[in-house]
């Protein structure tokens, strides 16, 4: 669990020429998602939130954010399935995503690998290493 003090540290430094950045958080426990998207809010993105991998693909493939943050173990569809019909989609195929997940199992980053994510984050995990993975994904398709 994470406290109400600031999570996420350094600030970016915003270019008022370029639109914020939008980051779709999936994970199906809105407590996680609130802090997530609490925190990217106060770095100057914009978070848009799915609850279930049907709803991610929806708002994934009409709103085509940025940035795409991926728990696993959603209600519907697996967070591996998800990442699979992204990374096949020519409109999604582009989306970094990043999968948070409290996953232990021991070929879980080479699964996630091998259906288009790009790193993998194990959960409960230091905010600030989120950052910079959101950062350094962000940079790469810039």
């Amino acid at each position: 669990m994470i406290c109400d003090d600031p999570v996420m540290e350094p600030e970016l430094e915003l270019d008022p020429r370029r639109p914020a950045q939008r980051i779709l958080i999936v994970d199906d426990d809105t407590a996680q998602i609130d802090v997530l998207a609490r925190a990217l809010r106060s770095q100057g993105y914009v978070p848009l939130t799915a609850d279930s991998g049907k709803n991610a693909l929806l708002i994934a493939r009409n709103e085509k954010p940025h940035l795409i943050l991926l728990d696993i173990g959603l209600p519907d569809l697996d967070g591996l399935s998800v990442s699979r019909m992204l990374s096949d989609e020519f409109d999604t195929c582009n989306i970094p995503i990043i999968v948070v997940s409290g996953n232990n199992s021991d070929d879980i980053v080479r699964k996630c690998r091998s259906v288009g994510c790009r790193y993998f984050l194990r959960k409960p995990y230091d905010p600030n290493a989120l950052l910079v993975l959101v950062q350094a994904s962000l940079a790469d398709v810039s």
